[in-house]
């Protein structure tokens, strides 16, 4: 008997790290690829077993629990042989089974224009003699539509003012009118005289008159001058003067009436005034020559620019300041009356001539209507454009007017001859008697499924070669977020799901398989529905956008934000793909305009909805989100608050717990929400029984020394915190990841406190058995990188606090008795390294326990974590500064 209790007991210690093993391998995927694989695994454990029993010193016994072991052996390989056959079987069949809805759900949804496809089509030869059933009035749709398109082509297109081409027109009319007025400007005011003393035609010709023309004329002037003189006998004659008639420049002044008519003012003007007003007058017809000069340089180099100048000397500078005022007022105003009326593309020269002359008849000055209807003719334009809305409107009332064009088929007349082609008129006959067959198009279903095969096949490729492992439930739900595509768009909505989709995945599992349900999706709505291009862009930027931001939120303030973001992706890609294939440039940019902003609206409308949709969706499909998580890890969530209240030793240890293990996760990379939440709740279990754990009986009496004294009942309650708090999550409808730290914190440690308290009353009394399982948590071992960590800093944050409640134990000095007020002195302060060592030597125990086998946490990994929370107990157990001792005596006054 001595000898076979400790060996069923190691058997059974044995069989437990044979199931760890077995988790572990099937994780990994190193299990079961070969019959080599299972008996090499089997060998091994029970060739532990065998060494056991050969330390045994009954050599009978030995022999007959060896061959009880090679029974056991055999069975046990067979055993697991048949359950991993079958399990294998299940999981596959399961992952099988979504794999096969996933397929043909997409492809019935995504393919569901091939269902009902016509056996006969329009041009292929009949497959046999149709006959009319019965005698009908069958609409010709052919005739039917060329009338209805003759009436809509058959009248006026309905035009419209363009606002841009007035503009345009405007603007060259100022710039052509400025140009005038800069001449005039130059040449200086006109008429530069009195016309009462000198007409404003004579002031024309004598300041743009060439020079030969000016000197004649001073010449008769001087000469009209000396023969005053002599008539009046105040001045002797000149000998050597050469009298104007004979000289050669009064041979071409007389040849000119201007000339004459000037000189005549300019003589009678001299025989008025004084001779300093004359010589003043002349002083003026000087300078107004040499503006004038000026002016028609400027011409001449305007002309030399731009070649289709319409100024000539003659029209612009003849004008006066008044006139030329009245001018540019009268151009604007015929040109606005032009416009007003519309000048429509392919107007004859002619017409559009007269309606010019017309309209400057009564704005503009007889002498200027020349120079007018010049420079309209040059900057009017064709400012009418068809109007394509009203227009298609007026075309679609008058088709609507016309009468549908009936023919008549009588009863047992042919419809189609056995191989005669099929034209549309037979085809809309057969239509109309429902003659015409339907079919499935199976081959483009197949080419359609084994597309989204492959689809399938790359996701299920990403998702194992990310760090992201999905239950069968959450693939549902991804098949379920994919379909809500091309389901809207086979509704008739273009303004498809495609920012919900990208938000929820990105949310639920983070960017990488949210992009690349995107990136999949995005090509087999392109060749299989018909759909617009732009459209279908606009929802994939926004659905991308969705994908890559939303795990990275941590509040829903933030996801309403994302929705407005993804709102101006859509509507902004939708404007610029229109953009860069012309269509905004058209008559419809309104309509452009109106579709962008109903896809931003969309946009926005359907983030609303995945945002109202997400805390469902979290909770049916047990989710775990950023958001979802800082949400359970507020204190004021009733559990949390239940703990701090009644159970208040344990919530402190709880957050120390959450401090150390979301530090630890931090550096190496963990889900620090995830652990900061689990490490809240991984003891609520403690509030079944608050005093039968140390923490929260505040220095009071151990109710397990004074009450119980029964080291199994004990170990009873504590492990009882797990089941009750698996319980509590439960009813509170927690997680299951965050269930998972509640019993994996503990796994299967022992009890060590009560299993040795155990072992010492056994010793004293032989009748008692002690079962190590009784005093081990039921586990299951941590099964994350997180609930690993939360483990190792659960262990640690007593030894951690111990340390610290050491270094802050007084000690009485010397000689001195301890209440006597004598001088105190501290306990050595606890150094870095004693702390790192002691933390070690716990991460070693647990790994040497086999507690993170699991986990996925390395060996190297657990230096790491000690080193962290060291400095995080560091932190808290900072060094203060020793303030003085204030005398008895000493008093405080108050003012």
């Amino acid at each position: 008997m001595k000898t076979t209790e400790p060996f069923l007991q190691f058997l059974t210690q044995q069989l437990s790290y044979w199931r760890r093993w077995y988790r572990l391998l099937r994780r990994k995927g190193k299990l079961f690829k070969g019959t080599s694989h299972r008996r090499e695994l089997v060998k091994a454990i029970f060739r532990n077993v065998i060494l056991f029993v050969s330390k045994s010193n009954d050599k009978s016994d030995r022999q007959k629990q060896k061959r009880a072991l090679n029974l056991m052996a055999k069975s046990a390989n067979t055993h697991s042989t048949i359950y991993t056959v079958v399990c294998n079987w299940i999981h596959g069949k399961r992952c099988f089974v979504i794999l096969a809805i996933a397929i043909v759900s997409l492809t019935g949804v995504i393919g569901n224009r091939l269902y009902n496809q016509t056996q006969i089509q329009i041009g292929n030869p009949a497959p046999q003699t149709i006959r009319a059933p019965y005698t009908d009035s069958i609409e010709d749709k052919k005739k039917t539509e060329a009338e209805r398109r003759a009436a809509s082509k058959g009248f006026i297109a309905v035009l419209m003012i363009d606002v841009q081409m007035n503009d345009r027109i405007n603007e060259n009319l100022q710039k052509l009118l400025d140009d005038g007025h800069e001449i005039r400007t130059i040449a200086g005011a006109f008429p530069f005289f009195d016309t009462t003393a000198l007409s404003q035609f004579s002031q024309h010709y004598l300041r743009s008159c060439s020079e030969s023309e000016w000197q004649a004329v001073i010449l008769a002037l001087e000469n009209h001058r000396n023969q005053q003189r002599k008539i009046t006998g105040r001045t002797a004659a000149v000998p050597n003067q050469v009298l104007p008639k004979e000289n050669s420049f009064w041979s071409e002044v007389s040849q000119n009436t201007d000339s004459i008519q000037a000189i005549k003012e300019l003589e009678a003007y001299q025989l008025t005034n004084s001779e300093k007003s004359f010589a003043s007058l002349i002083a003026q017809i000087s300078a107004a020559r040499q503006k004038y000069t000026q002016a028609t340089a400027k011409l001449l180099q305007l002309e030399s620019v731009s070649p289709e100048t319409i100024y000539e000397e003659s029209l612009l500078l003849n004008l006066s300041d008044a006139n030329w005022e009245n001018t540019q007022l009268g151009i604007h105003q015929s040109a606005e009356r032009i416009l007003t009326q519309g000048i429509p593309q392919g107007l004859p020269q002619n017409i559009l001539q007269d309606a010019i002359n017309l309209q400057i008849q009564t704005f503009v000055p007889e002498d200027a209507e020349p120079l007018a209807s010049k420079v309209l003719l040059a900057v009017l334009q064709p400012n009418l454009q068809k109007d394509e809305e009203k227009t298609r409107e007026k075309a679609q009332k008058a088709a609507a007017g016309v009468s549908p064009v009936m023919e008549t088929v009588r009863q047992g007349q042919v419809i189609v001859k056995q191989g005669e082609q099929i034209s549309a008129w037979d085809f809309e006959v057969l239509q109309h008697y429902h003659l015409i067959r339907r079919q499935v198009k199976w081959v483009e279903l197949v080419k359609l499924g084994c597309i989204i095969t492959v689809a399938i096949s790359i996701f299920v490729w990403v998702e194992r070669h990310i760090d992201c492992q999905l239950r069968q439930r959450d693939r549902l739900l991804v098949l379920l977020l994919t379909l809500s595509v091309p389901g809207v768009i086979v509704m008739g909505l273009p303004y498809t799901t495609w920012s919900a989709l990208g938000l929820l995945l990105g949310s639920f599992y983070g960017h990488t398989l949210g992009l690349t349900v995107v990136a999949l999706l995005s090509p087999i709505l392109a060749i299989s529905l018909d759909m617009s291009k732009a459209a279908l862009l606009a929802g994939v930027g926004g659905g991308i956008l969705g994908s890559c931001i939303a795990q990275r939120l941590r509040s829903r303030e933030e996801l309403a934000l994302l929705g407005v973001a993804i709102a101006l992706t859509q509507g902004g890609i939708y404007l610029i793909v229109k953009v860069l294939i012309g269509q905004v440039f058209g008559s419809t940019w309104y309509i452009v305009l109106r579709e962008a902003g109903l896809f931003a609206s969309s946009g926005f409308v359907w983030s609303v909805i995945a945002l109202g949709l997400s805390p469902y969706l979290e909770r049916f499909f047990d989710l775990v989100t950023p958001i979802r998580l800082a949400e359970l890890a507020n204190p004021n969530r009733p559990l949390l608050k239940r703990l701090a209240t009644e159970t208040p030793g344990t919530f402190q240890h709880t957050l120390f717990v959450a401090t150390l293990a979301e530090a630890a996760a931090k550096q190496l990379g963990c889900n620090v929400e995830l652990v900061r939440a689990g490490a809240l709740y991984h003891d609520i279990g403690k509030m079944h029984d608050p005093l039968g754990f140390i923490e929260n009986q505040m220095g009071g009496p151990n109710k397990h020394d004074t009450e119980i004294k029964d080291p199994w009942k004990s170990a009873e309650i504590i492990k009882k915190h797990v089941t009750e708090g698996l319980v509590m999550a439960r009813k509170h409808l927690l997680p299951t990841a965050i269930q998972a730290f509640i019993p994996e914190h503990q796994g299967t440690m022992l009890i060590a406190y009560f299993y040795h308290q155990a072992q010492q009353m056994a010793q004293e009394d032989p009748n008692l058995r002690v079962n190590e399982a009784d005093f081990r948590y039921d586990g299951p071992i941590p099964q994350s990188r997180e609930t690993g960590i939360v483990m190792l800093a659960d262990a640690c944050e007593a030894a951690l606090r111990s340390l610290e409640a050491s270094s802050k134990r007084p000690v009485p000095v010397k000689g001195s008795k301890v209440g006597e007020g004598e001088e105190k002195r501290s306990a050595k302060d606890v150094s870095v390294e004693q702390a790192l060592t002691m933390l070690n030597n716990i991460l070693r125990a647990r790994w040497q326990d086999n507690q993170l086998i699991d986990s996925g946490l390395t060996r190297e990994e657990m230096s790491k974590i000690a080193q962290i929370f060291v400095d995080v107990w560091q932190q808290f157990n900072h060094k203060r500064i020793a303030y003085p001792k204030l005398k008895a005596t000493s008093t405080v006054r108050n003012s």
